[in-house]
């Protein structure tokens, strides 16, 4: 298993997503600069939370243009996998591998706490396909002020008929549409959710629901 995970100058969360991979799946994991494109025979990106470029502009704005996102959309348009979670799913939608975008919180504060996340219904995509289904919701870790997603009525109509929707908050903390804390491409190859699931699996915190995800991505 081979993954490869994109750091910018301000990412924070890129040492903790790659350790976790590498304990529990005993993947090949590389840190790509951003100034490198990813290698050939990957089975995974992820794009890690952060503050990629400081978010001067906008989050994930610049980010967009590095020669590591170039080839990540590359990557991505030939059918491999791509997960951004945070400033990762900002910068997806910033580069335009997923619709919608990702504006201030409502009340415009940062947000650093412990989210239960509702399992949406109509997943066609089969995310959660491994997942116990008596149990309809799971806990992450939130940590943003730019998480309030936003799409056009049609946008959400299309990503709710087409069970694009990976989560969805139980109680919205931010004014995202819908709820949505989550979503994916058409395709269901490429993710991008403001929920830190790599915080979800670590005895220390007491939040073991982040593996569930993941497997999606590394055990099928």
């Amino acid at each position: 298993m081979k993954v490869a995970i994109i750091t910018f100058p301000g990412s924070n969360c890129d040492k903790d997503i790659g350790t976790v991979i590498e304990e529990s799946y005993n993947a090949n994991v590389s840190y790509i600069w951003h100034k490198d494109s990813i290698s050939s025979g990957l089975d995974l990106v992820v794009i890690p939370g952060g503050f990629s470029y400081g978010d001067y502009l906008r989050c994930g704005a610049m980010a967009k243009f590095s020669p590591a996102m170039e080839s990540v959309v590359s990557f991505a348009k030939k059918g491999g996998k791509v997960l951004g979670i945070c400033n990762g799913f900002q910068i997806l939608t910033e580069a335009g591998l997923l619709p919608g975008a990702l504006v201030n919180n409502i009340g415009l504060k940062y947000i650093c706490k412990d989210q239960d996340l509702i399992i949406t219904k109509n997943d066609s995509k089969g995310f959660w396909k491994n997942y116990n289904q008596t149990i309809d919701s799971v806990s992450f870790p939130i940590a943003h002020g730019e998480g309030r997603y936003h799409a056009d009525p049609e946008t959400i109509k299309e990503l709710e008929s087409e069970g694009r929707i990976v989560l969805k908050y139980k109680n919205n903390p931010n004014g995202s549409i819908a709820d949505i804390a989550g979503i994916s491409s058409a395709n269901g190859k490429v993710v991008g959710m403001m929920p830190h699931p790599e915080r979800a699996m670590n005895p220390y915190t007491g939040l073991f629901d982040g593996k569930i995800f993941f497997d999606y991505f590394l055990a099928n």
